[in-house]
């Protein structure tokens, strides 16, 4: 059976993500900040027949957290087979807007978004390497997207800019690329990915259905050898090959 770990997947588009892991068969390591949290989300997933799910404590923003988690996983498994890193915020209460976001509000971000990403991914690379297929999904938004936010002929270009939240996830999207510049050549597969405008309580239950953000995300945590690396997806933008650019 393979694994999956999930950060901040005890509700939203992570909780649908690792239901439809659960679906294909999965083992799932369903991390959240508050334990608890993901204890409820794990007894609602076992309530659906999904039993091959654990909770785990995981704060991205917390090294401490993260190498409890790690150690505590790697009593159960010696193989990561996924990592999708979900956990993100949108930098607190506006404004978000490039003069009027206080310093705190774009650090709160980048230690989310950015550096709690990175150092996950770094917690955990171990496990991944000794699967024969890891993949690595981050999750980010075409609101990351530099070619897109500067294009006046974008669709929502006009809309507000969000200018904590699109740093953050624009630096994530660099990361990507970095990490799948370093793994070139190996058996890794790592890409950003946009679940779409999503009805969550991010959104303020704004926004298209979570199941089809869900599966975005999962299509790339279960590509084969032949599939994408290094890339950047968001069908919602791209319906034709999802493939947007950086």
């Amino acid at each position: 059976m393979k694994s999956a770990l999930i950060t901040g997947a005890n509700k939203g588009i992570g909780l649908e993500t690792a239901r439809q892991l659960l679906q294909s068969g999965f083992q799932v390591y369903l991390a959240s900040r508050d334990l608890q949290s993901g204890l409820d989300a794990v007894k609602i997933l076992k309530s659906e027949g999904l039993t091959s799910v654990q909770a785990v404590q995981l704060d991205v923003t917390d090294e401490n957290s993260v190498k409890a988690a790690r150690e505590e996983i790697g009593k159960k498994t010696d193989v990561l087979d996924v990592l999708i890193n979900n956990a993100g915020i949108n930098g607190g209460k506006p404004p978000y807007a490039a003069l009027e976001a206080s310093s705190d509000q774009f650090l709160a971000a980048f230690n989310t978004n950015v550096i709690g990403v990175a150092r996950v991914t770094a917690a955990f690379i171990d496990l991944l390497r000794k699967s024969s297929q890891p993949r690595i999904v981050n999750v980010s938004t075409s609101v990351g997207s530099l070619s897109l936010q500067s294009n006046p002929d974008w669709p929502v270009y006009n809309y507000a800019k969000y200018a904590v939240y699109a740093s953050s996830k624009a630096a994530l999207n660099m990361y990507t690329i970095q990490l799948a510049y370093q793994l070139q050549g190996t058996p890794f597969k790592v890409n950003a990915v946009c679940p779409g405008y999503t009805k969550t309580e991010f959104t303020g239950n704004n926004g298209g259905d979570i199941a089809v953000a869900g599966r975005r995300i999962v299509k790339y945590a279960l590509i084969d050898q032949d599939g994408p690396t290094g890339k950047f997806f968001s069908e919602e933008t791209n319906p034709e090959t999802g493939e947007i650019p950086w």
